[in-house]
């Protein structure tokens, strides 16, 4: 009797545990479509960079980009980014997969530019910038 009355008070709990794993499997389900809607935004992936410069202080926005401008002038094919970490301005160049790859780039910039490798989220193609082109309206040539 005792059994009996232990397994009619357990029903109701086993089966509300059932209906919570259904929808915690939705949920998940959910949360798993949502983490690969995320990451396909996400256009970036491990890798490294080489910082070749951190600027803090007065004027150290207009050395960062003054720098970056100096090193896309001598390595057009490399890109060159520019992060704000409070209160530095890093400049940050190239995208590479490897330490490898980053550390020949290194090996072949280290006359102008002293730097290291530093691990951070890279492109693994190049960004496109979107060139800003005027409508013949907007120009006023009608």
């Amino acid at each position: 009797m005792r059994k009996l009355l232990f397994l009619s008070l357990l029903l109701p709990f086993t089966m509300l545990q059932a209906q919570t794993r259904i929808i915690g499997d939705v949920d998940a389900s959910r949360m798993v479509e949502r983490h690969v809607e995320l990451n396909q935004r996400v256009k970036t992936i491990p890798g490294y960079r080489v910082q070749i410069a951190s600027f803090s202080g007065a004027n150290s926005k207009t050395s960062a980009f003054n720098l970056r401008e100096n090193f896309l002038t001598d390595y057009p094919s490399v890109q060159a980014y520019i992060v704000f970490d409070e209160p530095n301005f890093k400049v940050k160049v190239g995208d590479f997969r490897t330490r490898l790859e980053a550390y020949a780039f290194l090996q072949e910039i280290k006359e102008i530019y002293k730097g290291y490798i530093i691990r951070d989220n890279i492109y693994p193609e190049p960004p496109q910038l979107e060139e800003y082109a005027p409508d013949d309206e907007e120009s006023g040539d009608e």
